[in-house]
């Protein structure tokens, strides 16, 4: 298992001047490499790989203190990203999707790059880089001691830089937890960020929305700056800064919601939803960027597997319609917030209603998976929701 691990780094003012010529390096690199491999096509419709320009990229740095002055397996790593940004491109054109042609790095369009294996250490509580020097690191949390440090990567954001260790962990080797004691559907929204079928609702800060006075004056300020200047460039980072706080924030909240699921459920299952597709309604599209669905299940999931826990994805398909007491299907439209079932009477929350629903296919998805055990897999069901919700599941998988 690969783990992330990212810490804030101080470089000096030396140290600083050194790092931005690397990035400004490894992008001409970049661009150089690109306009090669497009021009290579557009003269004799020929291709060029990452092995040509590999090769190449030795017998250039003869001679070139520019070159020479970078790690070789940084520049290497500027060659492998070209090299995906292509495979990625050609993978579109085959499946049919918008191409997106890779694109030449303008010098705020490039802030990162990577040792891939070497070149790099911890030492007395400071990062030392091959070429660079001792760099002070804020630490904020220990690498396991099992972890292998893979690759190591140099960020800039703004007026901030931070290295990612890349950590390969052993396995986490967990049974099926085939007598899980709690389990919980989440249905994920917009004016509250989740409601879980307990009940329980957790609010949407929407932190975007509450930031955009403020991000809106600045870059009506950034507007107004003469292209090239000083003052633009400074301005650039002020609105820069605006953006990485509401980043923050969201990841911030996005943290601290996953690790309080993740404490308190065995099982824990959302909707499979494809954001990419939602948020092409313009109306929306703000709003749902804003709750950043995609980042707080990717947080849930990757916490539960290190707790040796479970994260099920199931169809979105009807769970605000279905009654979640009889399973009759009852249309209404996304302003009605009460779901009310003529057929048994059952009266709640809409999205309540939906979260039930959810729990419902994920305990089906579960017991399809645990069949074998089948009578470890009732008395779970028994002792999650009462004798009533066991029957029903067991109708859903034909018992």
């Amino acid at each position: 298992m690969k783990k992330a691990f990212k810490f804030r780094i101080y470089p000096t003012k030396g140290q600083e001047s050194t790092l931005t010529e690397w990035l400004n390096t490894c992008r001409i690199l970049y661009n150089l490499s690109l306009s090669e491999r497009k021009e290579a096509y557009e003269l004799d419709k020929s291709s060029i790989n990452y092995y040509d320009q590999a090769n190449a990229l030795k017998e250039g740095k003869r001679g070139n203190g520019y070159l020479n002055a970078v790690h070789s397996q940084v520049l290497q790593e500027v060659l492998k990203r070209l090299d995906k940004a292509f495979q990625n491109f050609f993978r579109r054109v085959k499946r049919g999707e918008k191409p997106g042609y890779p694109r030449f790095k303008a010098e705020d369009r490039f802030n990162s790059f990577t040792f891939p294996q070497s070149g790099f250490k911890i030492e007395a509580g400071k990062l030392v880089l091959s070429k660079i020097g001792a760099i002070k690191l804020v630490q904020h949390r220990e690498i396991p001691a099992e972890g292998i440090i893979k690759t190591c990567a140099i960020k800039r954001a703004v007026d901030q830089w931070y290295v990612s260790f890349t950590i390969e962990l052993p396995d986490v080797e967990t049974e099926m937890p085939i007598g899980i004691k709690t389990a919980v559907g989440i249905d994920l929204g917009l004016t509250d960020m989740a409601t879980l079928s307990t009940g329980e609702k957790i609010d949407n800060p929407k932190w975007l929305r509450g930031s955009e006075k403020k991000l809106a004056k600045e870059q009506r300020r950034l507007a107004r700056k003469k292209r090239g200047s000083s003052n633009r460039k400074k301005q650039k980072a002020i609105v820069g800064m605006v953006h990485r706080k509401i980043r923050n924030q969201q990841n911030d909240f996005h943290h601290k919601i996953s690790n309080g699921l993740v404490a308190d459920y065995d099982l824990i299952v959302f909707e499979d939803l494809l954001v990419r597709n939602m948020v092409k309604n313009k109306y929306l599209a703000k709003s749902i960027s804003d709750a950043g669905w995609n980042e707080l299940v990717s947080f849930v999931s990757y916490k539960a597997e290190e707790a040796g826990k479970m994260v099920e994805l199931v169809n979105p398909n009807g769970t605000s319609q279905l009654c979640s007491g009889c399973g009759a299907e009852v249309r209404k439209s996304l302003a009605v917030r009460t779901h009310r079932c003529p057929h048994c009477g059952l009266v709640m929350d809409r999205d309540e209603n939906a979260a039930i629903n959810i729990l419902n296919r994920g305990l089906e998805k579960y017991i399809a998976v645990t069949a074998p055990q089948e009578l470890g897999a009732r008395a779970c069901l028994s002792s999650l929701n009462g004798d009533a919700m066991m029957q029903e599941a067991t109708q859903l998988v034909g018992w």
